[in-house]
């Protein structure tokens, strides 16, 4: 039997750019997606295209019921579930004084507690060996103004992947955080005028955004063979943003 990935948010984006690689990869991958069915549906007809095996589920993974039954049609589809790849996530931005109460719930029940019930669906079925990933980011460290609640639900995942890396102790599932850079997906280029674009692309000293692809590369070498080691971190691939 191979190995099977489910990937969050993978209608579009960095999700979507992870799930087309695990699956060049070799890996069954189970494409989440929350609003985008017809961008989930291409994705899985490019993979298998490209002679891979690939489903759409749709879910909320802010709901409870919507997750678990998420991870229980991955194991009806392909038996057992191998890797999981959580990238779902909103980014509603809005300073702290305007107390935008509404907002930082919005992102909180999204980035958090949707990280939460994937983590926890996760340490549950995951099998033995296998790999665990959440997405955070790298505007953790930077304070950027507007992005408190933003960077309050990304602060939450980096705290849950270690402790969940801590109670899979015996198991050897890796446990670990991506923190992409700015990434230039529809998320982040969203609301931004083309001198804010300009302004962050020079940040790093390889003075461009991201592309999906370049946190997909990162990804497929946390989840494949080589990969192993890592447990319990927050890996950063930001071009040098912070």
């Amino acid at each position: 039997m191979g190995r099977t990935a489910i990937v969050t948010g993978a209608s579009g984006g960095i999700g979507q750019e992870i799930a087309k690689r695990l699956a060049a990869d070799g890996l069954s991958v189970v494409l989440n997606y929350s609003g985008k069915s017809d961008e989930a549906d291409k994705a899985v007809k490019q993979i298998k295209a490209a002679a891979g095996k690939a489903v759409a589920v749709k879910a909320n993974i802010s709901e409870e019921k919507d997750v678990k039954q998420l991870f229980e049609r991955a194991l009806s589809e392909f038996g057992q579930i191998d890797a999981v790849v959580h990238s779902a996530g909103i980014m509603p931005l809005s300073p702290i004084i305007k107390n935008d109460v509404e907002l930082f719930d919005k992102v909180i029940a999204t980035n958090l507690r949707g990280t939460f019930l994937v983590l926890a669906q996760a340490a549950q079925h995951v099998a033995d060996g296998g790999r665990i990933l959440a997405l955070s980011s790298s505007v953790i460290a930077k304070s950027t103004p507007t992005y408190g609640a933003y960077i309050a639900s990304k602060a939450g995942v980096e705290g849950l992947i270690k402790v969940l890396a801590a109670e899979l102790r015996g198991r050897n599932i890796s446990v670990n955080a991506v923190a992409p850079g700015p990434v230039a997906t529809p998320l982040f280029l969203n609301d931004k005028s083309p001198e804010q674009i300009e302004q962050l692309s020079k940040i790093a000293p390889f003075e461009r955004l991201g592309e999906p692809v370049d946190v997909a590369r990162v990804v497929s070498f946390l989840v494949g063979p080589d990969g192993g080691w890592i447990n319990g971190q927050v890996v950063r691939p930001n071009g040098g943003f912070a």
